[in-house]
């Protein structure tokens, strides 16, 4: 053979040896792991809540409710959870949340509607402690309380705080001669019921 016909099948050769050395078996691809359906999401969410661990429910959920953005569940489920601790503005916007995914949906408008009333008697509790309910603002409470009375067919919006007895050692403001205190004083029922004036 000649050694301009041996260099060329060196090179080949040589390149095939490179070439075997460098492929290595076929590994499988990482798997990555299944984004959690929304039932999963959902069912996590909940067992954090009863465990106690409300921080960790509100964030599945928030993450359920960016993975599935159509779904009203989660937003729902935070309205509920928002309202059963006393959050009614965090319920609200939640419940609007769900609301917008399901115009009708019974249990978001109640949560709205009953947030709504919640804020506002005490926000009107909180007027008449500071004797701050006059004028414009009282006549639209009263027109309140009258919507509210019609939609729900009642004639007192609130049913009358229980009498309860004084406390130990404690007497109610009245003079010596048994007439009130202060003539402007509220009435003890008053803080209790924000609607008395409204009946």
């Amino acid at each position: 053979m000649k050694p301009a016909t041996i260099l060329p099948r060196i090179a080949c050769l040589a390149s095939a040896v490179l070439l075997a050395a460098c492929a290595t078996p076929d590994q499988p691809a990482p798997k990555i792991p299944a984004a959690p359906t929304l039932a999963q999401v959902m069912s996590d969410a909940d067992a954090a809540a009863r465990a106690g661990q409300y921080e960790r429910a509100m964030a599945l959920l928030k993450g359920g409710g960016s993975s599935y953005p159509a779904d009203k569940a989660p937003w729902l489920q935070m309205a509920q959870m928002k309202f059963d601790r006393g959050q009614y503005g965090d319920a609200i916007g939640h419940a609007l949340e769900a609301l917008e995914r399901d115009p009708d949906d019974k249990v978001a408008n109640s949560i709205v509607a009953v947030s709504g009333l919640r804020l506002s008697g005490k926000a009107l509790a909180d007027l008449s402690r500071q004797n701050n309910l006059n004028g414009s603002l009282r006549s639209e409470a009263q027109d309140l309380a009258k919507l509210l009375r019609a939609s729900i067919g009642e004639d007192v919006l609130l049913p009358p705080p229980a009498k309860r007895p004084p406390a130990a050692g404690k007497r109610a403001a009245t003079s010596s001669t048994g007439t009130p205190a202060a003539k402007g004083a509220a009435s003890p029922g008053s803080a209790a019921d924000p609607f008395s004036g409204l009946k």
